[in-house]
């Protein structure tokens, strides 16, 4: 079974079929195999074209890039950042991509936010100035390399000083075949009774056919049955450039041989399924090539996988893979000794089929099944590494209060999300997610934004319209039979859940509070005033803190507009005192906290303490001391706001999470510091105010803004990767009431 994965999308960039190259099947067939062993996982492709018009390519193809048109690239990063991409893997050959030695894609890569995985189908011992140019920095940018034998590794150190920790040896993937007799297969092609040699693959010159062709009349001589079979059509760069000269070339020198009955050419790219069938009637595969460099080949990988005797020219790859007896190897360019180990091998039954049987044992570790579990290791390793490497970004030093200028107050992406019915929950990117419906949860934030906003200038009825339909939402919400809130809504107007959470009663409590606190409609507020007398008495039978804690900072803002409310006052008491005797039960000198965990919104507990507490010395205290506490837990040593993640949270003596980081830590820290400097007067409080506002403004773990100028609307969160591509309800709200907070909290300190 694989092992578990953090991710959900898997790019792929490279060739892609029905293009005739290697690195477009081989792109194929990992994205392939990688989908069918992680079903879990969205896996798409990149196809790289090189021809305007591309190919018609299967589905899994979801962008093309013409490797000429550098607007492309960059239009690619944007489509891959936007689509949450959370790794890109990338099939590196210098000649599919634009630009000298491929100097294009890293248009594409320097803008990607996730971490990169590049398999590299070359690697050079002695590059020319564009080829190291471009390898330093592919290497730089990408998380890990991958490579298909041990000689490139030591090349990458010898020569691009890439450290061997940083590279992942995967081999070559093959499809997985049986270990049959050639004989099953000869009769389809006609060779039946033969002796069959094959090469296959795109034909080009380097390819070194005509020395086996050299080689064909010493072997025919000794054995007159042989056929030699040369299956793939000429390479479509060669083509391009040259036509079908070099295959012609090669015909003539079959005649000039007199060997015309030994030697079959077929014209074709193959499928798969049909390449099987060839090697499965192979006796003996060759591979002449010319030249050593060359770190990976997919026919000679596809030969050792079905179990062939192999005899080929000593390229680097051809080393090793045919070491140990499975294969054997000659010089270049050696027409003699190419046709010495043929006939060694038809010589010798005993020896070709003790090599068989070690070719094809080795090739089980490269079938398709085994390598994507390693590619699934490798991005999973890329993945915990790009956290790493982004958890180290050098901030600006700490602010001080002057140097912080506030954004305008700018409610456009609000209205964007704000329906007839009232807030959405969710957004695909900026764009609203009917799918996701509404909830009581949003819609009570939402109502605090449209009461609060009135003293920072927007239009005046367009926020009574707004506060009128999030209030109209909780009305709609609440059961009186049962003094609760629902809190999930479709699109299409039907409850699902039959009762909302503690949470979200207490979230709807603190709306409603502050319409009647701060509303300046009188219907509006007294349709609040009777909702919030219904829904309060439940909250008492409650268990949540943070339940408690918001009702308590609803009837705070409540009490400030009707303090002889008997009720809420007595309510307010029993709330804090449980919240504080949930404190001292709780708090020890390592940990100086309500629960044993730090979870969701925390700073929601000390907040509604001290409001609680204003007149009670020790519940203030306290407060203010669980307050210190999370603003140090909260704080990185280079000062910036660090809140705890959602991936795990932080469980008391356990290891704290660092993402997801959420957008209502960095809100409910400032309103708690906000109150706490109301309070104390002390300015460390709007110090920390800073530090966490900062943090939507990007002085974060990324360095990245949360807030985006363009819509008005707030990223979900902070992920390893960068952020969350999402604008929903959430997080626009809370960074919206944060910077309401930093407003009305500069403004007072200005008029004092």
């Amino acid at each position: 079974m694989p092992k578990p994965v953090d991710f959900s999308t898997v790019v792929f960039l490279g060739n892609y079929l029905p293009r005739q190259c290697g690195i477009a099947t081989f792109t194929t067939d990992l994205s392939e195999a990688v989908a069918r062993e992680a079903p879990e996982l969205d896996c798409y492709a990149v196809a790289m074209n090189d021809r305007p018009e591309g190919y018609n390519y299967p589905e899994r193809v979801r962008f093309e890039v013409f490797e000429n048109d550098i607007k492309g690239y960059r239009q690619l990063a944007d489509f891959l950042n936007m689509g949450g991409a959370d790794v890109v893997c990338v099939e590196h050959e210098y000649g599919i991509f634009g630009g000298p030695a491929g100097l294009d894609l890293l248009v594409t890569l320097r803008r990607l936010r996730m971490p990169i995985v590049t398999t590299l189908h070359t690697v050079l011992r002695e590059p020319n100035p564009k080829q190291r140019r471009v390898m330093d920095e592919l290497c730089q940018l990408s998380s890990r390399l991958v490579v298909m034998s041990e000689r490139p590794i030591e090349f990458l150190e010898e020569v691009w000083g890439v450290t061997r920790d940083r590279v992942d040896l995967i081999p070559h993937g093959i499809p997985d075949m049986p270990f049959i007799d050639p004989n099953f297969y000869k009769d389809k092609f006609a060779v039946e009774g033969k002796r069959v040699i094959l090469t296959f693959g795109l034909i080009s010159p380097d390819k070194g056919i005509e020395y086996m062709i050299d080689a064909l009349p010493q072997i025919a001589k000794r054995f007159p049955d042989v056929v030699y079979i040369v299956l793939g059509v000429t390479h479509p760069h060669v083509r391009s450039l040259h036509g079908e000269e070099y295959r012609l070339s090669l015909q003539r020198r079959v005649r000039s041989h007199g060997i015309g009955d030994h030697v079959v050419f077929h014209n074709r790219f193959v499928k798969l399924d049909e390449l099987c069938e060839f090697l499965g009637a192979a006796d003996i595969y060759v591979t002449p090539y010319l030249n050593e460099d060359r770190i990976a080949s997919g026919t000679l990988a596809y030969s050792l996988g079905t179990g062939k005797a192999v005899v080929s020219t000593r390229y680097w790859y051809a080393e090793e893979m045919l070491s140990q007896g499975r294969g054997l190897l000659v010089p270049f360019r050696d027409a003699d000794a190419l046709a010495k180990a043929v006939i060694r091998l038809f010589e010798n039954e005993a020896e070709r089929h003790a090599m068989r049987k070690k070719a094809y044992s080795f090739g089980r570790q490269m079938i398709w099944k085994e390598v994507a579990r390693q590619y699934l290791e490798s991005f999973q390793r890329a993945r915990d590494e790009h956290r790493g490497r982004l958890k180290v970004v050098p901030g600006p030093k700490p602010a001080e209060p002057d140097d912080v200028e506030l954004p305008d107050l700018d409610l456009k992406y609000l209205k964007r999300l704000t329906d007839c019915t009232g807030i959405l929950q969710h957004a695909r990117c900026s764009v609203p997610n009917y799918a996701e419906g509404y909830t009581t949860d949003d819609n009570a934030r939402a109502l605090v934004v449209a009461v609060r906003s009135r003293e920072f200038g927007p239009d005046e009825q367009e926020l009574r319209l707004l506060s009128a339909r999030y209030l109209a939402f909780l009305e709609y919400a609440f059961m009186p039979e049962l003094g609760r809130f629902h809190n999930w809504l479709s699109y299409n107007h039907r409850w699902l859940d039959e009762c909302g959470s503690e949470d979200s009663q207490g979230r709807a409590l603190w709306g409603l509070g502050c319409a009647v606190g701060q509303a300046s409609d009188e219907g509006q507020v007294a349709a609040a005033m009777n909702l919030f007398a219904a829904a309060l008495p439940a909250v008492e039978l409650f268990t949540s803190p943070r339940a408690w804690a918001l009702a308590l900072i609803g009837i705070d803002v409540y009490l400030r507009r009707f303090p002889g409310n008997s009720v809420a006052r007595r309510t307010r008491e029993v709330l804090g005192e449980r919240l504080h005797e949930l404190f001292k039960r709780t708090v020890s000198p390592e940990w100086i906290w309500f629960e044993d965990s730090l979870n969701y919104a925390n700073a929601r507990l000390p907040h509604a303490l001290l409001l609680a507490g204003a007149e009670n010395g020790q519940r203030k205290d306290d407060a203010l001391r669980a307050l210190d506490w999370l603003a140090r837990i909260q704080t990185g040593q280079d000062g910036k706001f660090v809140p705890v993640g959602s991936t795990g949270w932080y469980r008391k003596g356990k290891e704290r999470a660092r993402f997801a980081q959420q957008p209502i830590e960095a809100q409910t820290m400032i309103e708690a510091c906000r109150e706490a400097h109301l309070q104390t007067g002390d300015s460390r409080w709007w110090d920390e105010m800073l530090r966490a506002f900062e943090w939507f403004l990007g002085k974060n773990d990324l360095g990245l803004p949360l807030y985006d100028y363009t819509t008005g609307g707030c990223y979900d969160g902070l992920e390893p990767d960068g952020v969350n591509q999402n604008q929903g309800a959430e997080s626009t709200l809370a960074y919206l009431l944060a910077l309401l907070a930093m407003r009305s909290e500069e403004m007072r300190t200005k008029e004092e």
